[in-house]
This record gives C-alpha cells, structure tokens and sequence, in this order.
C-alpha cells in the first residue's frame, strides 16, 4: 500500500503529538502516586476515553473483526455489548469500595481483605498475564496489521516484516509511559481513543459502499436476482451471522455462555483488570470515577458498528485475497509434507475445514499420514477416521482432529513403540493448515478502499489503538511488580524516586519481553488472536472474580478463602482443558468460577469469621455517588437489552 506526503505527514504528526501531549500533561508529577494514579485527579470524560481507548486495540480490529469474518458473525459483538451492562454494574457495585480503600492495584485490596499471600499470588498472575499473553497479542496483531500493508517496504532503513514491526510499536508505546506513567497513558488517550472511533466509521462507510457497488459476480450472488443497494446486500450475504445466539455445542460463544461464561471474563476485564480499572483508581472522586464509567458503557455499543460489521464486509468483498494470504502462511508446511522434509521424525499435520474444502486431495493425503503415524505410535486400533468415506467432505478436518487427540492420548500413556523410544523421537506438530486467514480483514479493507490521503490517519488510528493498549498494559504490569512485590518484598523502604525509577525500568523490561515473544503467535494454532487472549486469561480470570465477588458479599469470609481461591483456578482450568478439550472455554470458565465459589462456601461454613473484615477508607477522595451516572447506567442497560432483542 503507498501513502502519499500527505499520509506521511499526518502519520507522523499524529504520533509526534500523542507523544508531546501525553509526557506534557504530565511532566510536573514524579511521586509515585503522580506517576501511577496520575495524582488521583483525573476527570470523567478522560476517564471515559481511556478506558475505550485502553479496551479496543488490534486485538479487536483484527481479532474481533477477523472472528465476524469467520462464521462467528455479529455473534461476537456479545463481547461488546454484554460489557455495556457489566461496566454499569462495576461503576456502582465495585468502584465504590476500591476508592473507598484508597488502594493503588487491585491485588493491593485483598491484603485489606484476606492476606498478603493471597495479593502476592494474584500479582504474580497477572504480571505473568499481561507479559506473556496479554502484551505480546496485542503487539503481535499490531505488527500483523502492519506487516499486511506494508510488507517488505523499508522505513529509515528498516525493512518493514512482522519482527520489525512487533519491536517498533513496542518502543513507541514504552516511550512516554516511562517518561510520563498513568497521566500520560490517559492524555494520549484522548486523542487515540477519537481517533480510533472516527476511523472505523470511516472504513464502515467506505466498505459499505464498496458493497454496494461491486458486481454480483464478485459477491457470489445471481446478477439477475442480486438485490440493489448496500444495506440490502448485506443483509443478504450475512443473514445467516446476523445472530447473538449460537448453539449450545459451538466451540467459541455458545449459547450457554451468554447465561454464564461470557460474564466472567466481561467483569474480570472491566472491574478487576489492573490496567483498565488504573484509569478509574486515578479519578478525583467517586462521582468522576462513575461518570467516567458509564459513558465508556455508552461507547461500547457502538464499537461493533465500526469492527464487527466491516470485518463481515470484509469477507464479501475479499475472501479471495483472506484465500491468498493463507496460501502464503501455508507454503512452506506443505512443500516440507510434499517434498518428505518434515519438521520432525514424527510430525502431524492439522488443517481446518476450509482448508478441506478448498484442497481435497492435499487434506486426505495429510489425514492418511496423520493415521499412519498413530499406527506407528503403537495404536493397532486406529479407529479415528474409519467411517471417512461416508462423510462430508467438510468432515474432514473433524476426522483429523479425531486422529490428533488419539496421537495425544497415546503419548500421555506412554504407548509410542521401542522404535520411536529408542531414537528419542517426540511427535511434531507442524502450523494448522488454514483455508482463510481471517486476521486480515480489517487490513485489506484499508488496503484496497481507504484513498490516498486518509490512509495516514488510518494508520494513526490503528497505531493509536495499538499504542493506548500496549501503554496501559505496560504501565499496569510496572505498577504491580513496583507496589505489590518490589515495594513489599524487596525493598520496603524504597523513597518515591526509586519506585518510579523500578516502574520506568519495569515498563523497558516487560516491553522486551513482549516484542520477543510476539512474532511467535503468528502460528494458526492459537485459533486467532482474540481467542488467545481469552483462552489464556481463563486460567486466572474465574478465580479472581470469584474471590473479589465472594470477599465482597460475604463479610466472614475467613482469610484464607482468598488465597485458596487464586491457587485452585489454574489447576482446574487446566484440567478441565485436558480432559473435556471439547468444552467451550468460556464454558469451562463457568465451571471453575462456580468450582472455586463452592471450594470457598465450604471454607466459609467450616471456619466463618467471629467478626466481619473491617476495610480502610481514605479521606484522599470525595466518595459521593453520581446520582445523574446511575440514570445514565440505566439507559445505558436498556439500550443493550434492546439491541439484544434486535439481533437475537
């Protein structure tokens, strides 16, 4: 893609001027409570604009709108709009008592609530969290976007592939948080987080239009019967994934998660995610704070609009090219199959049902080697694939995946023959053979519609978004190791100096980090980006919410709930994983969050409190509530409820 002067200039004004406004705003604070909290005195509409900002990243513009590419369809707008309601309920139900507690992380609250264990245990997750899943997907789907548009092209000298990339953005984003921490974090948000929202209505309109004037032929519809107009093209194209429900065996969203699973990650993310609920701890009073809250709920209903919409668009118009850019991550897998130069002595070969559909004979050959390995393995059985020939072809994949999983089991058991023992041979998983690659989408509507001229601010935009999120990961992650372990374990009289030196040091640290593993996740087999980050964040996300749900609405709680709770959920999510892999994982969080509520009950009635848990309050803050927030709350709620019924 070329940008013209004009998409330069505004490119590099654009990041000049988030840096310069955000390290200006706040060049006057060096405590740490200026550095982490931005002095406690952030207003409500920048509160707002963060915390959207901080939210809607690449994850989104190429997670979330690659997943509505994909079968998914408006089905993942559950994650939006559900989170409307779930900000709601946090602004009124949890902001009030950690402002009231005057706490600088959220694992700070439950020393106050149940032992210093059990907040040294949930800092160490989430730290772990943040740099090794949550920072690197958001790099990587950044420099995914990038290395799309311009790959191969050089930039002051540097040649522009997703390695390259995943450092760059990594760089800018530590840049001004080191220099200016929270405050600075939620000034560049300001600007990032409009900038992102007036850019995805711009590629919405112009992919809409795009739609209604491409050639039938193109679109897959009869030239005589093709209806007229963009709207009604859509609708008839998409029909099918204009639903919030899907069945209850679907591997992603399930029915069943819209009642229990989607609301565990939803009020994790929002009410107990140190580098969302940052921007609401800094807020200069309870009031703000609940603004700020509620008119962020506001902005998430329109974000579907602007991500999931397109990216459906998007395969309407350019499923070809989504076709060409698997092609090219599938090459080099298929010419070491073909040509016998395998990965490995043992490698298996997974491939989805598009892949399948679209290379019959190249799949079954893959299926045949896959069973030939699991023969080789020592299962005489081999009952995976048996009844092939009497089913779809689309069955294809499904049958593979019967073959991997029995490969696995046979591994786990210790069944592989003296042979393979022997040489000391492990099986090989190669890359998921793809059909499509879905993560492209919302780069090729940019790519092939945005004109010369407003590609510069689209790129801002997206860098933007990239950056707010990256920023407030960064500075969430410094704030933790700096308060809840550094300040605690290593150095309890640390000066203030040396707290935000150990923040700003943490900030490059965990920068590396992340741009290092980045480049990894370009393989298939983490399902796309966004479900990556949510598989992942299961494994500490129910436990959390269950802890801080049960901590707040049970006043006699013993101590040692707190503690139980964050070990048990790992080793359950985990588990759950192995032995039930068919289980939707937002189901799965469902039953560690009711598992590890039921663990701490018994606790509770074996050894309940002889006094409930006396809580600090800070005079630092006015801790009044916004009477005109909670009527917006309500709208807000109704909204989503009516959207809910539209789109059901």
């Amino acid at each position: 893609m070329e940008l013209s002067w004009l998409d330069v200039c505004v490119f590099i004004g654009f990041v000049v001027a988030v840096v310069a406004v955000g390290i200006g705003m706040s060049r006057r604070k060096t405590d740490s409570e200026g550095y982490f909290l931005a002095g406690r005195g952030l207003s409500w509409w920048l509160i707002g604009f963060s915390l959207i900002a901080a939210n809607i990243s690449t994850e989104q513009f190429v997670g979330m709108s690659g997943s509505a590419a994909n079968y998914l369809g408006l089905a993942i707008a559950s994650y939006e709009w559900m989170a409307a309601i779930t900000l709601v309920v946090v602004a009124f139900a949890f902001l009030p008592a950690f402002l009231s507690a005057g706490i600088y992380t959220i694992p700070e609250f439950l020393e106050y609530r149940y032992n210093r264990g059990a907040r040294t245990v949930m800092s160490l997750l989430m730290v772990t969290v943040y740099v090794a899943v949550t920072f690197p997907a958001v790099v990587y789907s950044g420099a995914l976007m990038i290395d799309v548009l311009f790959h191969g092209k050089e930039f002051l000298g540097l040649t522009i592939n997703l390695v390259s990339a995943s450092w760059l953005i990594g760089i800018l984003a530590a840049v001004y948080v080191v220099a200016g921490g929270l405050k600075a974090c939620a000034w560049a948000d300001l600007l990032q987080g409009s900038a992102l929202i007036v850019g995805g209505a711009i590629v919405l309109i112009l992919a809409m239009n795009a739609l209604g004037d491409a050639d039938p032929a193109v679109l897959g519809l009869a030239a005589d019967s093709a209806p007229s107009g963009a709207l009604a093209r859509f609708r008839e194209l998409n029909s099918p994934k204009m639903h919030m429900v899907l069945p209850a065996s679907d591997k992603e969203i399930p029915w069943t998660a819209l009642i229990l699973g989607l609301w565990i990650p939803n009020f994790y993310y929002w009410g107990l995610n140190q580098y969302i609920t940052q921007r609401t701890l800094g807020s200069k009073s309870l009031a703000e704070g609940q603004k700020g809250v509620v008119f962020a709920a506001a902005l998430k209903l329109m974000i579907p609009f602007i991500i999931v919409f397109p990216g459906m668009i998007a395969f309407n118009l350019y499923s070809g090219d989504m076709r060409d850019e698997a092609a090219k991550m599938n090459r080099a897998t298929l010419e070491a199959f073909e040509s016998g130069r395998h990965l490995g002595p043992l490698t298996a070969y997974p491939f989805d049902d598009h892949f399948a559909a679209q290379h019959p004979d190249a799949a079954r050959k893959l299926l045949e080697h896959n069973r030939a390995l699991l023969t080789q393995l020592g299962n005489k059985n081999n009952e995976a694939g048996l009844s092939e020939d009497r089913v779809e072809l689309r069955s294809l994949a499904a049958i593979n995946d019967g073959v991997l999983k029995e490969i696995d089991a046979v591994l786990a058991a210790g069944g592989a023959n003296a042979a393979a023992t022997e040489k000391g041979a492990k099986v090989t998983v190669a890359k998921r053979l793809i059909g499509y690659q879905f993560d492209s989408a919302f780069a090729l509507l940019i790519k092939r519609l945005v004109p010369q001229g407003l590609r510069g601010f689209m790129m801002a935009a997206i860098l933007g978004a990239v950056l707010s999120s990256l920023a407030a990961m960064l500075n969430a992650a410094s704030t933790i190791f700096t308060m809840d372990i550094f300040r605690q374990y290593i150095k309890p009289d640390a000066s203030q100096g040396v707290l935000v030196a150990v923040g700003r040091a943490c900030v490059v640290v965990f920068m590396a980090i992340g741009c290092a593993i980045a480049p990894e996740l370009n393989n298939p087999k983490f399902g796309g980006i966004f479900k990556y980050i949510q598989e992942f964040q299961g494994f500490i996300s129910p436990g959390v919410l269950a802890v801080f749900v049960f901590g707040l609405g049970v006043k006699r709680a013993p101590r040692l709930c707190g503690l139980v709770g964050l070990l048990l959920t790992p080793v359950l999510y985990g588990g759950l994983k192995i032995l039930l892999p068919n289980l939707a994982f937002l189901d799965r969080m469902a039953v560690v969050f009711f598992s590890v509520l039921a663990v701490m009950v018994v606790i509770t009635l074996a050894r309940p409190l002889k006094e409930p848990i006396a809580l600090p309050r800070t005079d630092k803050i006015a801790l009044t509530p916004s009477r005109g927030a909670m009527a917006a709350g309500i709208a807000v709620i109704l909204a989503t409820l009516v959207l809910y019924a539209v789109f059901f």
